[in-house]
This record gives structure tokens, C-alpha cells and sequence, in this order.
């Protein structure tokens, strides 16, 4: 019998529709359904937007060849949703969502700190995607005479957050069945506007675009991993849970790094392709990323465009909203999953409506939010990645909820060093299109880094420090503490009551 909750059959004819039901409790194993390569559908769907194709004009803003910006991609893409497809195994051996497992690392209050991290992160992007469809709406429509203003931008906003609210609130079921057809539709009419558009590419002047510095190669590649899997990473697990705990885990990897990947590769070929034979579409991108590529397009084809951009761009965000109403739910938030989602749905429709009504600089802000946000993602990216490395055995259901179990409650090890990583980090990064964000960059003088100014200013090398920090650190200091967790005997049944699900 196929449990009405799991995502991995919900997608089926006949199964009805309901709100989830599931917060942050361990889904029982009669309810896990399905092998790894379901994980593609979710992944692909979420990641198969146009807004991929900016990302070529993006990369290109660092100053480096085709050839650097493609390579940049390449490592940044398949590195980042990697990490994706690592943590991703923790769901099918927890069963759990990611910041709940993450528990297992962090202590079962000492955690609340990450997780308010990544709902602060998944809320960002949700932000910032709903924000997207509406201006790319806004443009399709002046582009055919219907207007573009201020009420097309008002309607446009209320239908994408309604579609991204509601996906989030009714959660994985209605989530799976979106995402199915999100992926095909926008596959099919992203690879016509790859056919309409190929004839604005000029190979010889995009072999032209003149190669950068190891320093601006390295910035790139960052950009492209807290743009694309870091972005993910403190969610990879939610979506994992309900598959079966004996389900391979190479599996559970390639087919989520797989799945997630494919689309940002072929995007980002197309887009560098399309920035480098025109520095004005490139300057245009900055502006509005998505809107922009409209300009390239006959009349006919801007709204199947519109249908496109935004269906891609709600598949992730309904993801986001989902993956943040767990994350808040974790940090300490006790209501029901659905009404963390919709009030996470109320930040996102305020946070769009500044960005579309108010903002002046898009992409400035929004590489600000990326590289801030990414470094202290990184750190805990880092200590749970090496925390799983460290585990022989699956994840102790009960002991996820007791402050008195054999995780703890708040362990200094990990935060100590998800602290120390994001400060050094956050000394290491900056970013001057932002005013907010001036303060960060004060390591790169006293390391002999040439300041914020110099030629490592922009190379974001905080990101991977924090990374790299964390993952070391947990290795060499956590080993012991794995040990003892897993040398304890099993718990009994899970308390409810000492912290809600």
C-alpha cells in the first residue's frame, strides 16, 4: 500500500491530494518508497531554469575567457551538488530532514544555530527566485504592448507566490507531481529558445574574450558553487528521507549530483555562449537576468518564454519554501510544518516585493547575499559532511529529539568551529556592490592578500577556508565523539514531547 505522503509514488494517478502531514519527525519504514533515481526528477526540476543561462554572463563579469568561465562551471557545479549527493545519503540513513539530522553533529539545541543559517538561506533564494519570474513577466509583457508596470509586476508577483505558497504548504505530494511536469514543459520549450537564439552566437568573438588571473578564475568558480549546490546543500537531505534505508548510496550520490547538474552544464554552455558575442546583452543581464534574454526573441515566442522562466524558476522555489519551513521548524519553531511554510511564504512575498518595487542594483545584492550567506553554509557543510564520514551506523531516531541522548545538547566542538571558520571567512570574501557588506574582507591585509583591494580580493577564498576548516576540524576532533554515539545501545521509542516534530 503507497502511504498518500511519500513523494517518491505520490506523483501517481489517483492518489489524492492533502497537506503533509510530516515535519520534522523520522519517517517510518513501512512509508519508504522508491529507489535513487526518483531523486532526478525532484533535482532536475528544481534546477532546469533559464536563470541558468545568466550565469554565463555572470561568470564572464569576473573577467575570464569562455574557456576559464566553462572550466569554472564545470568544477563549481559538479563540485557543489556533489556535497549535495553526499549529505543527501544521511536522509536515507536518518530518514529525517537534513537540519534534523544534522542534530546528530551539532546536539539537539546546539544545532538551532545552523538552522537558523539555512532557513535564512532557503528564504533568500526563494526570495530572490519569485522576485525573478515576476520581473521576466513584467518584461515579456511590455516587450508584446500588455503593459509591464507596476500593476502587470503586482498580478505577476501574486501568481508566482501563490503557485510557490501553495506547493510549499501542501508539501511533497503536490510538490513531486509539480515538479514532473515542470521538468518536462520547461525542458521542451528551454531547448526551443536554445534553437531560436543560436544565431546570435559569434564563436570569433567569444574566443576573444581575453583570459583573467588565477585570483578572478578562482572567484568564479566560488560564485558558481554558492550559486548552484552550497545554495542546496543544507537541504539535500529532505528529499532523500523516503527512500528506503537499504538503497544505495552511490545511488542516492550520482543521482542527485546527476539529476541536479545536467541542466546548469547545458544552460551555462549556452549562456556563456550568448554573453560572450555581446557585451550589451551581457550588461543587461546584471540588470534584470532574466527579462533580458527576452530581447533575443521573436514576438511569438515571448510568452511560451514567460511560461518557461517562471515554471523554472517555481520549481525551485517551491522547493526552497518547503526546505525553509522544516529549517525554521528546526531552529525551534513550534507550530505545524504547513504554517511555518506559509509564514516563510509571507517573508518571501515582502522580500520579492522589495526587490522588484525598491531595489536598484540587482545582481550586486544578490552576490552579496550568496557570498555572505555561503560562508557559514560552507562551515556547516564542512563539520556535516566529515560527521558522516566519521558514522559507521545508521542515525539513533530517538536520540535525534532528546537533549539527553547520545547526541547532546550543546556540544562547543562544532559550534566553536562553524564560529571560528565564519569569521576567518568572512574575512576573506567581499563584496562592494553591496554597502551592507563593506566590513567583511578584513583578513586580506594582515595575510599579505594585497587588502580589499588587491588581486585576491574577489577570489571569495572564504568560502572553501570555511569549508575546509570545518571538514579537518571535524575529522581530527569529532572521531572520538562518533565513537562513543555509536558504541551506546539503541534508544527507545522517540519523546515526543521534549521537542515538537
Amino acid at each position: 500500500m503507497t502511504h498518500p505522503h511519500d513523494p517518491l509514488c505520490s506523483g501517481a494517478a489517483g492518489h489524492p491530494l492533502q497537506v503533509e502531514t510530516h515535519g520534522l519527525d523520522v519517517i517510518e519504514d513501512a512509508e519508504r518508497r522508491g529507489a535513487p533515481r526518483s531523486l532526478f526528477w525532484p533535482w532536475f526540476g528544481a534546477n532546469v531554469s533559464v536563470l541558468g543561462l545568466s550565469y554565463g554572463a555572470f561568470a564572464l563579469g569576473f573577467g575570464i575567457s569562455f574557456w576559464q568561465a566553462l572550466a569554472a562551471g564545470v568544477l563549481g557545479i559538479a563540485g557543489s551538488f556533489l556535497l549535495c549527493g553526499f549529505i543527501a545519503v544521511a536522509g536515507k540513513r536518518g530518514s529525517a530532514p537534513t537540519m534534523v539530522l544534522s542534530r546528530a553533529a551539532y546536539g539537539v539545541r546546539g544545532n538551532r544555530l545552523p538552522s537558523v543559517v539555512s532557513w535564512m538561506l532557503t528564504v533568500g533564494w526563494e526570495t530572490v527566485l519569485t522576485a525573478l519570474a515576476t520581473m521576466a513577466t513584467a518584461t515579456v509583457f511590455s516587450s508584446l504592448g500588455w503593459g509591464g508596470g507596476t500593476e502587470t509586476k503586482a498580478v505577476a508577483l501574486l501568481v508566482v507566490a501563490a503557485l510557490t505558497v501553495v506547493g510549499g504548504v501542501m508539501g511533497f505530494g503536490l510538490i513531486m507531481r509539480l515538479q514532473t511536469w515542470i521538468t518536462l514543459i520547461t525542458g521542451v520549450l528551454t531547448l526551443v529558445y536554445i534553437a531560436l537564439v543560436a544565431d546570435h552566437i559569434h564563436w570569433s568573438t567569444v574566443d576573444a574574450v581575453p583570459a583573467g588571473s588565477a585570483q578572478e578564475f578562482i572567484g568564479a568558480v566560488v560564485f558558481m558553487m554558492t550559486g548552484f549546490g552550497l545554495g542546496w546543500v543544507n537541504a539535500a537531505a529532505d528529499y532523500s528521507r523516503y527512500l528506503p534505508r537499504g538503497s544505495s548510496s552511490r545511488g542516492v550520490i550520482g543521482w542527485t549530483a546527476f539529476g541536479a547538474s545536467l541542466a546548469p552544464f547545458v544552460l551555462l554552455v549556452f549562456g556563456l555562449l550568448l554573453a560572450g558575442s555581446s557585451e550589451r546583452l551581457s550588461t543587461a543581464i546584471a540588470a534584470d537576468p532574466i527579462g533580458a534574454l527576452t530581447t533575443l526573441l521573436p514576438t511569438w515566442f515571448l510568452v511560451p518564454f514567460a511560461v518557461v522562466a517562471v515554471l523554472g524558476l517555481v520549481g525551485g522555489a517551491v522547493l526552497d519554501i518547503y526546505s525553509s519551513g522544516l529549517a525554521l521548524l528546526a531552529a525551534g519553531l513550534r507550530v505545524p510544518r504547513y504554517l511555518a511554510a506559509l509564514f516563510d511564504g509571507l517573508l518571501m512575498i515582502a522580500g520579492a516585493i522589495y526587490i522588484v518595487f525598491f531595489a536598484d542594483d540587482f545582481l550586486g545584492q544578490f552576490m552579496g547575499f550568496l557570498t555572505t550567506l555561503g560562508v557559514p553554509i560552507a562551515a556547516w557543510a564542512g563539520v556535516m559532511l566529515a560527521d558522516l564520514a566519521l558514522r559507521r551506523r545508521d542515525y539513533d531516531d530517538g536520540d535525534l529529539f532528546r537533549p539527553h541522548g547520545r547526541y547532546g545538547d550543546v556540544p562547543l566542538v562544532p559550534l566553536c568551529l562553524t564560529l571560528a571558520a565564519t569569521a576567518v571567512g568572512w574575512g576573506l570574501v567581499t563584496n562592494t556592490a553591496a554597502r551592507w557588506l563593506t566590513w567583511q574582507g578584513y583578513l586580506l591585509e594582515p595575510l599579505g592578500l594585497g587588502g580589499r583591494t588587491g588581486a585576491w580580493a574577489y577570489a571569495n577564498l572564504g568560502v572553501l577556508v570555511a569549508l575546509a576548516l570545518t571538514f579537518l576540524g571535524t575529522l581530527l576532533l569529532g572521531r572520538g565523539r562518533v565513537r562513543a554515539q555509536e558504541a551506546r545501545a539503541p534508544s527507545p521509542a522517540r519523546d515526543t514531547e521534549v521537542l515538537p516534530r
